[in-house]
């Protein structure tokens, strides 16, 4: 089940977090991963562990140049690509007035620009691909809850998180209409045990009244149905199993997995 032998997968924001997990599993499932990152000596790191199987590149997913160099470098060494994870992204944790331009315009060169320069420029090697497998190619994006209901953390993220969502339905609706065999989903993380999640919960902190971050997280299990903060192993295991032929019926779809929280 879920297996990814022979396939060949670029991840943006991989050096750590879901996107380093992502790769542990896809290529404990058979891949290869072309792993990229603006944190060199740990996305190096990170490939190091997988030997082979993985490789590093300098990856700002806002500069089209660094995109065109990924994927001319996982053409180089692995000759496919199969897959992509636009997995990098930011979290700001402020409020509307208190959030000043450039910091939203950064919001969204990440958050946004990253998803659609990373969806533009690994099309055509991800529709080359998809002709010679099967169930064809497929495209992860990372969302999020905050995709999805509205945050009271921080709204300007769940504006950016909103965007990726509908742009994911789109671009699958698009590619489908053009026959290129490319299945495009995203995945809608609750509150995650990584970096990212450290920063919400100093948010929700702050938003409290107190610098207690054990006091946030608190809170924030006692709202979780499931009763624990997601890791970032739950969350590559719905990437994985979405990259995979197993799901070669899904696309335009959101994968929630978010231990209960917007069920309520």
């Amino acid at each position: 089940m879920n297996r990814l032998d022979g396939k060949v997968a670029l991840i943006s924001g991989a050096a750590r977090g879901i996107g380093g997990e992502t790769a542990r599993l896809m290529v404990e499932a058979g891949a290869t991963v072309v792993i990229g990152d603006v944190l060199d000596e740990r996305g190096r790191e990170t490939a190091r562990t997988h030997g082979a199987a993985a490789l590093y590149v300098h990856l700002d997913v806002t500069r089209e140049d660094d995109w065109n160099a990924a994927v001319a470098a996982a053409l180089a060494r692995f000759g496919k690509l199969d897959i992509l994870v636009n997995n990098a992204g930011l979290f700001l944790g402020k409020d509307i007035e208190a959030a000043s331009l450039a910091e939203w315009e950064r919001l969204c060169a990440v958050n946004l620009t990253g998803v659609f320069l990373g969806t533009k420029l690994c099309v055509p090697p991800l529709r080359e691909a998809a002709q010679q497998s099967p169930c064809g190619s497929a495209i992860v994006n990372l969302a999020s809850t905050a995709g999805l209901v509205g945050s009271t953390q921080d709204p300007l993220y769940s504006m950016t998180k909103g965007g990726v969502t509908l742009f994911t339905k789109s671009a699958a609706l698009e590619f489908a209409r053009k026959g290129y065999r490319i299945r495009v989903n995203s995945m809608h993380p609750g509150t995650i045990d990584t970096d990212m999640g450290d920063q919400v919960l100093v948010t929700r902190a702050r938003n409290l009244g107190t610098n207690d971050i054990e006091v946030a997280r608190r809170q924030v299990i006692e709202r979780l149905p499931i009763g624990r903060i997601g890791t970032p192993n739950d969350i590559a295991k719905g990437v994985v199993f979405l990259v995979s032929d197993d799901a070669a019926f899904v696309t335009g779809a959101g994968l929630v997995i978010d231990g209960g929280i917007t069920a309520q």
